[in-house]
C-alpha cells in the first residue's frame, strides 16, 4: 500500500505546517528562532562592540542619543518534528464506517499511518526536520530527526512496515521521549489514546514543560463515537487475544456514550490550559480532507 496519496498531497500543497512558539535547528525557513541573529523581525538592540558589522548600526538611535547600538533580529529556522505512532492492538479496528481507501476500509492504524505519512512530507518538503516513534506497551522503533529527502523514505519504509501490536502504554512512553528529545520542537502525537485520561494529560504536560510545542490527533472508528450497535454483540478486546465479553448494546449505550463525551471533553480542557492543540478525528472523514482542514485553520491562527 502506497502511504503518498495523490489527492491527498494535492489537498495540502498550498498549505504549511508553522510552528506557533519558538523553534531549536539548524537551516534558514520560516519558524521563530530563540537565537538572535539578522533576519528581518527585529527583536531589540544592543550597544555596539568592536568587529560588529557597521551596516548594522541603527542610525537613528545614534542621532537620539550619540551611542553606536546593533540592530537584533530573530532568526528564522527549521522545524524539528516528532510524530509518535499509536501501534498499539486497538489500533487495528475499522467498524463499517470509516473511509475507504483503493475500496478498503481503513482501520484506525492505517488512517493514522496515512495521516503520519502526509504530515511527513509536507515537513520534509519545507525542509524541515522529521522523525518517527512507533509505540504499544514499549518503545517499538525510534527514528531521530532530520530534514534530507532521502530521509523520507526511511520513514515510509518503516510506517509501511509497522503492524498493531499489543497492549496501549501512552504516558510511560510520552514520559520517556520527554526526556530523550531535548531540543524543543512540535511533537505530533497520533492515538485513540486508549489510556487513563489523567495519566495522558500528565505526560502532556511533560512535553510543555521541556518548552515542546505538541499537536494532539485523535483518531477514532465512528462506532466508537456513536455506538450504533443495536443488537446482542460478541465484542472482542483487540489488545488481549481471545477476550470477547457477550453485551447487549441497548443497556449499555448511555452509560458508554457518557464516558466517551467526558473523556473527549476532559482532553479538550487539559489540552486547552496547556495550549495544545487538540484534534478529534473520525475515521468516517477521509484523512486528506480532515488534515487540510486542521493545517488551514492552523495557518490563519498563525497570520
Amino acid at each position: 500500500m502506497s502511504l503518498l496519496d495523490g489527492s491527498a498531497l494535492a489537498k495540502i500543497q498550498r498549505l504549511e505546517l508553522i510552528a506557533r512558539g519558538v523553534v531549536e535547528g539548524f537551516i534558514s525557513g520560516r519558524h521563530k528562532s530563540p537565537y538572535k541573529g539578522f533576519s528581518v523581525e527585529f527583536a531589540e538592540h544592543r550597544e555596539y562592540v568592536p568587529g560588529d558589522n557597521i551596516r548594522d548600526l541603527d542610525w537613528r538611535v545614534f542621532g537620539r542619543s550619540d551611542r553606536y547600538y546593533i540592530k537584533q533580529y530573530i532568526e528564522e529556522t527549521n522545524l524539528r518534528a516528532l510524530i509518535l505512532l499509536d501501534a498499539s492492538g486497538s489500533m487495528k479496528y475499522a467498524g463499517k464506517l470509516a473511509a475507504r481507501h483503493n475500496g478498503d476500509v481503513l482501520t484506525k492504524f492505517q488512517y493514522a499511518r496515512f495521516l503520519a505519512a502526509t504530515l511527513a512530507h509536507l515537513m520534509i518538503h519545507q525542509q524541515d526536520a522529521v522523525g518517527l516513534a512507533t509505540f504499544d506497551t514499549s518503545l517499538r522503533r525510534y527514528i531521530p530527526a532530520r530534514s534530507r529527502a532521502s530521509h523520507l523514505r526511511v520513514i515510509l519504509q518503516e510506517l509501511s512496515d509497522t503492524e498493531p501490536g499489543q497492549e496501549t502504554s501512552l504516558s510511560g512512553i510520552f514520559h520517556d521521549l520527554a526526556d530523550r528529545v531535548r531540543r524543543r520542537g512540535l511533537i505530533v502525537i497520533i492515538s485513540d489514546l486508549f489510556d487513563d485520561v489523567g495519566e495522558i494529560l500528565k505526560a502532556l504536560h511533560h512535553f510543555r514543560y521541556r518548552r515542546h510545542e505538541v499537536l494532539l490527533l485523535h483518531v477514532m472508528a465512528e462506532e466508537e463515537l456513536t455506538f450504533p450497535f443495536d443488537r446482542w454483540s460478541v465484542f472482542e478486546n483487540l489488545e488481549r487475544a481471545a477476550h470477547r465479553v457477550p453485551l447487549d448494546p441497548l443497556a449499555l449505550r448511555n452509560e458508554y456514550l457518557g464516558r466517551v463525551s467526558d473523556f473527549i471533553r476532559r482532553m479538550e480542557i487539559g489540552c486547552g490550559q496547556m495550549n495544545i492543540d487538540y484534534v478529534q478525528l473520525s475515521t468516517r472523514q477521509n484523512f486528506d480532507i480532515a488534515l487540510a482542514h486542521y493545517l488551514a485553520q492552523r495557518m490563519s491562527r498563525a497570520r
